[in-house]
């Protein structure tokens, strides 16, 4: 009987926690293109990982680094949206509305349709955002409003892209100090 727990203990437990670290990693990435809160699950993972190794691997240095970094990824992915309306001809007021509008349209989009209504909600809230604020307060054309709209979406495209990019950084950092 103490050579079948040995072995659930030392193989297959550690096996299972392995399997499920990658899983949240998995998705915390996959959450990241939704534009949703991936790193922070990378983090979490890290964490959980840190305390059920006993605090062996990684160190308080490696989850500080990793919170900055996933704090950076947020950053990042918020401002992308205003600097792509700048880029696209946009004023610094339809920076602001583009982020505004890009909160607000995955707030509006999550219960449409869960998810992808969310990223959906806010690369268009972004558009929308930018494009109005151009349109009634800077008082531009149309075309020259949707242009700037359009820089906004991409820009939140963009700022995902940079937040995934974020989060494989916090993998090779967890590796490279595991």
């Amino acid at each position: 009987m103490d050579t079948v727990w040995t072995v659930i203990v030392d193989i297959v437990l550690p096996v299972i926690a392995w399997v499920l670290f990658g899983l949240a990693v998995l998705v915390g990435l996959v959450l990241d293109l939704l534009g949703l809160f991936g790193n922070w699950v990378i983090l979490g993972a890290v964490v959980v990982a840190w305390i059920v190794l006993g605090f062996e691997h990684f160190s308080i240095a490696t989850i500080v680094i990793l919170a900055i970094l996933a704090i950076v990824g947020e950053i990042a992915e918020a401002a992308a949206a205003g600097f792509g309306a700048k880029k696209f001809g946009g004023s610094k007021g339809s920076m602001v509305a583009a982020v505004v509008g890009c909160i607000l349209g995955a707030i509006l989009g999550s219960p449409v349709f869960p998810i992808l209504g969310t990223l959906a909600g806010a690369c268009l809230g972004a558009f929308v955002g930018a494009t109005l604020y151009e349109f009634l307060q800077a008082e531009k054309k149309a075309q020259h409003a949707a242009w700037a709209g359009l820089g906004a979406a991409l820009g939140k495209v963009a700022g995902m892209l940079v937040k995934v990019v974020v989060g494989l950084i916090m993998l090779g950092v967890a590796a490279w100090t595991y």
